[in-house]
């Protein structure tokens, strides 16, 4: 594996805590190739993301979601990463989205997810 660089982004959740931009963990389960687009996508690394949901049976793990989305990769991520992305008008807030046509957008690759008090996922094992 190469070395990233890496920016930390901490995120507590709290019963009555609300974030203004949502974001959700997903799986990048692949790429996206597409050689003729809109302008303002060219240059831009297309990944194929799978959400991954803490499971409300056995919150010591994730549950895969049934869908897959394409989020444009502002962070550098990999095949195989846990990832962080926001959907909607709060992806063009990411620097340099503010005219792509995008709707999802990778804004931080996931170290490590603790729910509970418990580390459920770690980058490093």
């Amino acid at each position: 594996m190469r070395a990233k660089s890496r920016v930390l982004l901490p995120v507590i959740l709290t019963p009555n805590f609300q974030l203004k931009t949502p974001m959700f963990l997903a799986k990048v389960e692949g790429a996206v190739v597409a050689t003729k687009k809109d302008v303002h996508m060219v240059g831009r690394k297309l990944l194929l993301l799978r959400p991954q949901l803490v499971d409300d049976k056995d919150p010591t793990k994730f549950r895969p979601g049934v869908n897959t989305i394409v989020a444009v990769d502002s962070v550098g991520a990999g095949v195989d990463e846990m990832v962080m992305f926001t959907q909607g008008s709060s992806a063009r807030l990411a620097p340099n989205m503010k005219d792509a046509p995008v709707d999802a957008v990778i804004i931080g690759i996931v170290d490590s997810v603790d729910v509970f008090g418990k580390q459920i996922y770690s980058a490093r094992t």
